[in-house]
């Protein structure tokens, strides 16, 4: 089993090759809770961490075991057990190109997140090419914040995916986008959405030019398939 049979399974490979290469870019997946955010941004981590990239993740919602266990589990779904080679042996280099880090959603802010991954750069531990936080709120200071991470973002020039929770019956404008997030559209580049439609859920460009791959999400196993696959 090699890197590269993880690349090429995946569907997501173009996307996750076009995000990296976007340095200093904002990214937005939204969807309601339950639907699939943090298992399709796991995915996108697993093909960019095959691709030798260096992914940071950030949760404000789960302790690292819970995160490591959605790593492994859709990592242990992605691979060919009947293929030959060391599945561990694969795993755990692929761990070399992974960092999470947790924050209680109350706690975290930007300086401190800006502080901490200073000393992981500055003592050389960890230097991302992708950053992932997954949880995080926007309450009335979200403009400031979000500047500051974009500002973060192309400093660091690295690419930072977010997953937005929306909910059922928000209020939305016309592209479909759910007024409270639209509000703070303006700061991400491109925006994704989840919409749970019969027995998959399809992946749509809210905004952007970024060109989704014609990908579903299955309910069932969480895996990203190709939209023509049933």
């Amino acid at each position: 089993m090699q890197k590269q049979d993880i690349i090429l399974k995946s569907p997501l490979g173009r996307m996750a090759e076009d995000t990296c290469n976007r340095e200093g870019s904002l990214f937005a997946l939204l969807a309601r809770n339950g639907v699939g955010k943090t298992a399709f941004l796991v995915q996108l981590a697993l093909n960019a961490m095959a691709r030798d990239r260096n992914v940071l993740h950030i949760s404000l919602s789960d302790p690292v075991k819970k995160v490591t266990l959605r790593y492994r589990e859709l990592f242990d779904s992605l691979v060919d057990r009947d293929t030959e080679g060391d599945i561990n042996e694969l795993w755990h280099a692929m761990l070399l190109h992974r960092f999470i880090m947790t924050f209680r959603k109350t706690s975290f802010s930007v300086p401190r997140f800006k502080e901490r991954l200073t000393d992981l750069t500055a003592q050389e531990i960890f230097t991302p090419h992708l950053l992932i936080i997954d949880g995080l709120t926007f309450d009335e200071g979200a403009g400031e914040q979000l500047t500051a991470l974009r500002e973060l973002a192309q400093n660091n020039a690295c690419p930072v995916w977010f997953s937005i929770t929306t909910h059922r019956d928000e209020a939305t404008n016309e592209q479909g986008m759910p007024l409270s997030f639209a509000q703070v559209s303006d700061f991400f580049d491109t925006v994704l959405a989840l919409k749970p439609e019969g027995s998959a859920t399809s992946i749509e460009t809210v905004q952007g030019r970024f060109e989704t791959p014609a990908v579903i999400l299955d309910p069932s196993s969480m895996l990203i398939k190709a939209g023509n696959d049933g």
